[in-house]
């Protein structure tokens, strides 16, 4: 049996400092509680951070392009797009905060609908009942999201 000094840090699966997954989880509980007591409030101001990031994601995309080279085609097209991005949720928040979450859930929607599809073909191919089971409420939940975005946003 091994001991580790005490000046080690011991780590996650994924070699992340104990503490950092501790925050992590700090925050979520956080604001998962923010959003339950004030929700609106809640969104507008996680949109508004949202609209930060694709603004300063943006900007060093560009910058990128200076430093390497390589794929500049598309660090100047996700530049740009995350300027423009940024710049429209910064611009109209109380339009971002319908706009954003409803675009999100219809994503959401389809990618469940797709996953279930590909959920079903791995269950014929012999993965199982289970995995037919996970597919058909995937499909159902992809189905129920895509049909009513902004009720489910």
């Amino acid at each position: 049996m091994t001991t580790l000094p005490a000046t080690q840090e011991t780590s996650t699966k994924h070699g992340l400092p104990w503490w950092v997954v501790l925050l992590q989880g700090v925050f979520s509980i956080i604001i998962g509680l923010l959003l339950l007591l004030s929700p609106g409030m809640t969104v507008l101001a996680l949109v508004q951070l949202l609209g930060f990031y694709w603004l300063v994601s943006g900007m060093l995309s560009l910058v990128s392009i200076f430093v390497d080279r390589h794929l500049w085609g598309w660090k100047l097209i996700s530049g740009l797009i995350g300027i423009w991005a940024g710049l429209s949720v910064i611009q109209h928040p109380l339009w971002s905060a319908v706009f954003l979450p409803t675009v999100l859930v219809l994503i959401l929607g389809i990618q469940g609908i797709f996953y279930g599809i590909v959920y079903i073909i791995e269950a014929i191919k012999g993965l199982g009942w289970g995995t037919a089971i996970l597919g058909g409420l995937s499909i159902l939940m992809g189905i129920i999201l895509v049909s009513s975005p902004l009720f489910a946003a």
